[in-house]
């Protein structure tokens, strides 16, 4: 078998997300597991190239995890005609300039979402992408999780007959950084940097909706920031000035309502950190990240509305598991997998900076909803 490298600039590896999920999980996995196998008699082995600002913790990353090439220069990786593809999960301000300049420089390019700060900004992106030829792709690593893989599998067989509602709550308790470190970085909570819950989430929200349940027609919410003050990195407090928790309407194709929650100044009561209802008239399933519960409307029981009795059934038990029936990897290593077989072989692909594009646009429209207290439509995208 022949094996083919594939050179990777990883650009923000040194951040949780970057780190933990793209580098370690999908990249160095597939290089633990002796490459990505192309079905045709030769095995793609990626070669990542460490990006970042800080020096010290590159050198350190790349020695633990016996990384021979990385770099602070950014144009001197880009101008490296060895180099395939250039991935992108940096702070999302910095994000929109350097996918340019990979663009201009005729790498492929994979990056998380949003993709840039602005609509504007996201359809630029998309259109140079397509006019350079390359190969472009965006994170959209829930879509690939086993929970919501049950759940699809359910939608494709017809479980649910007409798909009425989709509730989804997600989110739990962001320390505020003074008496407990926070889980997440400071910029999170600067609308200057980039940061609210709206622009990180919508995206998500967007196109969990757009390929499960059906295209966003309209959208209403309503975005706040229940915590004003928190403490960053160093322990000196700030201003909050991003948004930290939305509450979003969407209509979608096909007549569905779907109502989102989204928050990090909440206390998790439920079983996973994201969970989605879904009603319809055959039945109705909870889908979190890993598992899915379902109730057909065969099993459906018949409450009655009494105040002055405790109630003498336990509801949750009356759902049913849905099994595996499948081996479900690593979310961000399957679609990294994919995009892979689609650079190396053209396999289709449709993840692409079009689609990230509706993410940035569903979440400028969500924070003009709030703003101006208005149901806006959500056009569709054209390049």
């Amino acid at each position: 078998m022949t094996r083919r490298t594939v050179r990777i600039a990883m650009n923000g590896v040194t951040g949780r997300m970057g780190y933990r999920q793209h580098l370690v999980r999908s990249v160095l996995s597939l290089r633990e597991q002796g490459g990505l196998d192309l079905g045709d008699g030769s095995t793609l082995w990626p070669e990542p190239i460490l990006l970042g600002r800080r020096e010290h913790a590159l050198r350190a990353m790349a020695e633990r995890h016996g990384i021979e090439h990385w770099s602070t220069d950014l144009d001197t990786v880009l101008a490296d005609p060895s180099v395939d593809i250039y991935f992108d999960s940096q702070v999302t301000a910095a994000r929109e300039d350097a996918l340019k300049a990979a663009i201009a420089a005729g790498k492929h390019i994979y990056c998380e979402k949003p993709t840039a700060t602005s609509l504007d900004g996201a359809l630029d992106l998309a259109r140079r992408a397509t006019a350079a030829g390359i190969k472009h792709g965006v994170v959209q690593d829930k879509l690939f999780l086993p929970g919501l893989l049950k759940l699809k599998r359910l939608i494709d067989g017809g479980f649910f007959g007409r798909i009425l509602s989709v509730r989804g709550e997600f989110g739990y308790w962001v320390f505020e950084g003074d008496w407990q470190s926070a889980q997440r970085p400071s910029w999170n909570y600067r609308a200057e940097d980039g940061g609210g819950i709206v622009a990180d989430m919508f995206p998500h929200w967007e196109y969990l909706l757009h390929e499960l349940f059906g295209r966003v027609r309209t959208v209403q919410a309503l975005a706040t920031t229940h915590i004003p003050q928190r403490w960053d990195e160093k322990g000196k407090p700030y201003d909050a000035t991003a948004d930290d928790a939305a509450y979003g309407v969407f209509e979608l194709d096909g007549g569905a309502v779907a109502q989102i929650n989204s928050s990090w100044a909440v206390r998790v009561n439920r079983d996973e950190l994201v969970e989605f209802q879904v009603d319809g008239t055959h039945g109705s399933a909870v889908a979190g990240l890993r598992e899915c519960r379902v109730q057909h409307r065969s099993a459906t029981p018949k409450p009655v509305w009494n105040p002055d009795l405790p109630a003498g059934e336990s509801f949750r038990e009356q759902w049913q598991p849905v099994p595996d029936n499948a081996d479900f990897g690593n979310g961000f290593k399957v679609q990294w997998e994919l995009f892979l077989r689609h650079v190396a072989l053209d396999e289709p692909w449709r993840w692409d900076l079009l689609a990230g594009a509706r993410g940035v646009q569903l979440a400028e429209l969500g924070l003009r909803s709030s703003a101006e207290g208005r149901r806006f439509e959500v056009p569709e995208l054209t390049l």
